[in-house]
């Protein structure tokens, strides 16, 4: 067990496309040629990869927690590289950061056809996974961990008051199915609604203030149980905290909580940089002991920053913007953040000041504008991203 914020437990997706950005569906291909036959996920020496419920998307995990920043960074794009030397040799694909594939069509995504392929049944009888919430978000989620029930619950109700800022910072995903959506954070538009048949189980995205572990259990893991058995789930679906789909959860199995809200970024160094950011603002306000905003204004405050992002207008706030908040907590972060924490501090702040990745990516359509026609514009966008993971380095 680790001491509370302790370590930083990632957990990446990314598509495999080829030189046009087409989605290839090849992930359990890749495993057959590590492994020898198919697996959910192979070891790389510091992480693993494995599959997602999308077969062109794969999922990077660490081995085991990171104490370190610079550690995190190292084993994870050590595995990025391992899996994109051998995509390029083998597939002449390549490896695809951000919150949504630009161009993928949910009707011709293909679902994992192996192990664990039973639950996506049973989820698609009651919701139609051929859908962008569904077959087309990509995520960078972090678990963080707490080492007694007093610190999972004040850890839990902090990161709740801090993820409706997180899109602003993370949005990523400006454009899905050839056209730019009315979010800069559109697969978090999507994720909310992949599951409106039974609302309990993502809540409001932001999760609700719990004093105990009993009342979580009862007020959400339980709630949703028992919809998903009048909605004739399957028990392999019920009293399970992963099905959870709220921005955070409690993860008893790892005494973690999990923050799912962010859009994956460009490259691994981001991750890591929005990891620091996160754990060092939780770090003040877990030793200062913050109050914590009102639930109903932070469910208005997350829907604006994913519509908006950093010129979100704050509500409560006096007229602040996102940027205003975010700044304010860049700052309390760089007083409670380590010397090799405060190193990565630096590209939070450059997303803050000069924008997020959907702004950035935005711009660069909006300056090629009569230029070219918006699809070979966005082809060419997205294959700098695809640079920038390989290459371990931010878009600019």
């Amino acid at each position: 067990m680790y001491k509370t914020l302790e370590v930083l437990g990632p957990e990446h997706e990314f598509s495999i496309v080829d030189q046009e950005l087409r989605p290839m569906p090849i992930v359990d291909k890749v495993i057959r040629m590590i492994k020898g036959r198919t697996v959910n996920q192979v070891v790389l020496d510091g992480s693993s990869f494995g599959k997602e419920l999308q077969a062109h998307v794969a999922e990077f995990k660490a081995d085991r927690p990171f104490t370190s920043p610079e550690a995190f960074e190292s084993a994870m794009q050590h595995g990025v590289d391992k899996i994109n030397r051998l995509l390029a040799s083998d597939f002449d694909a390549a490896l695809l950061g951000t919150g949504m594939h630009p161009f993928l069509q949910p009707k011709e995504a293909r679902i994992w056809p192996h192990r664990h392929r039973q639950i996506y049944d049973a989820l698609d009888q009651i919701f139609n996974l051929r859908q962008h919430g569904w077959v087309n978000i990509q995520s960078f989620q972090l678990n963080l961990p707490y080492m007694t029930e007093k610190e999972g619950i004040e850890l839990h109700n902090a990161v709740a008051n801090l993820l409706p800022y997180l899109p602003a910072i993370t949005a990523s995903s400006p454009i899905y199915e050839y056209k730019v959506g009315s979010y800069l954070d559109n697969r978090l538009h999507f994720y909310a609604l992949n599951q409106k048949e039974i609302p309990s189980i993502a809540g409001d995205i932001i999760p609700e203030y719990v004093g105990s572990f009993a009342e979580y259990r009862e007020r959400v893991i339980g709630r949703y149980s028992a919809e998903l058995e009048r909605a004739g789930a399957p028990d392999y679906l019920r009293n399970k905290e992963w099905v959870n789909s709220r921005g955070a959860i409690i993860r008893f199995d790892r005494s973690a909580i999990e923050i799912r809200v962010m859009d994956e970024q460009e490259c691994v160094k981001v991750d890591v940089a929005l990891s620091c950011f996160i754990r060092c603002v939780l770090r003040a306000w877990i030793s200062e002991s913050s109050v914590l905003r009102p639930h109903e204004e932070l469910v208005k405050v997350l829907w604006s920053t994913a519509r908006h992002g950093l010129e979100a207008e704050v509500s409560g706030r006096g007229g602040l913007t996102a940027r205003d908040v975010c700044l304010d907590y860049l700052e309390t972060a760089k007083k409670f953040a380590t010397v090799s924490e405060k190193r990565y501090l630096d590209i939070v702040e450059n997303r803050i000041v000069e924008g997020n990745l959907a702004n950035r990516i935005l711009r660069d359509v909006v300056g090629a504008a009569g230029v070219k026609n918006f699809r070979s514009v966005v082809l060419e966008i997205y294959n700098r991203l695809v640079e920038c993971l390989n290459d371990n380095k931010p878009y600019s």
